[in-house]
């Protein structure tokens, strides 16, 4: 290769890779998924909260058949920005029964700042529950749905929200009878950033 060739685009691979070779750095400090960091153990209820002024930010869970084909869970929480004040109010929503499909968002156009999950020998499986938190009179809008994960029954889980600008707002999920497991698509929101008049979008 030509030495003058290669000084006019090594600046190039420089600037490039000091424009992505951090990127998701804001994640990183939050997202420890060590060995010990589940939050719950197989079969076993659990409650997680971020703490206050943050939300959900990425999801990972594993899978175990022998264990009541049940999953261990573990969250990622992140600081919103400035730009949508401290939450103004925070609840618990209304419980998502075990072994049936659901769909839920968080009302009061709330963002997901916990979930709380309790096993069912059973059905094997769990009832779930969103912890949510409204930021001022912020209002959702271009909201879309995640691809399904996991991507197939029994597969490994790992949901990381890279858009800053998009919050989760619920979810959907199907159960499986055959598989006792379930599938999640996320319900992924932007958020206003001023005040709207409507109070449940």
């Amino acid at each position: 290769m030509d030495l003058s060739l290669l000084w006019v685009l090594l600046p190039l691979v420089t600037v490039a890779w000091g424009q992505y070779g951090d990127y998701g750095y804001p994640y990183q400090q939050y997202h420890d998924y060590s060995d010990d960091g589940w939050v719950n153990l197989n079969r076993q209820g659990f409650s997680y909260q971020c703490p206050q002024g943050q939300v959900i930010v990425a999801v990972r869970s594993i899978f175990s058949k022998k264990e009541g084909s049940d999953r261990q869970w573990n969250y990622a929480c992140m600081p919103t920005p400035q730009s949508l004040g401290e939450p103004t109010e925070c609840w618990w929503e209304e419980i998502n029964r075990a072994g049936m499909e659901w769909y839920q968002t968080c009302s009061n156009n709330g963002l997901v700042a916990g979930f709380q999950s309790r096993y069912f020998e059973s059905v094997l499986d769990r009832e779930w529950q969103f912890y949510c938190c409204r930021y001022s009179k912020r209002c959702p809008y271009s909201c879309w749905l995640t691809t399904e994960y996991p991507g197939h029954y029994g597969e490994d889980m790992d949901m990381i929200s890279y858009n800053y600008d998009y919050y989760i707002r619920g979810a959907t999920t199907t159960f499986s009878a055959v598989e006792r497991d379930r599938q999640w698509k996320f319900i992924m929101c932007r958020m206003t950033d001023y005040d709207c008049e409507f109070a449940n979008v």
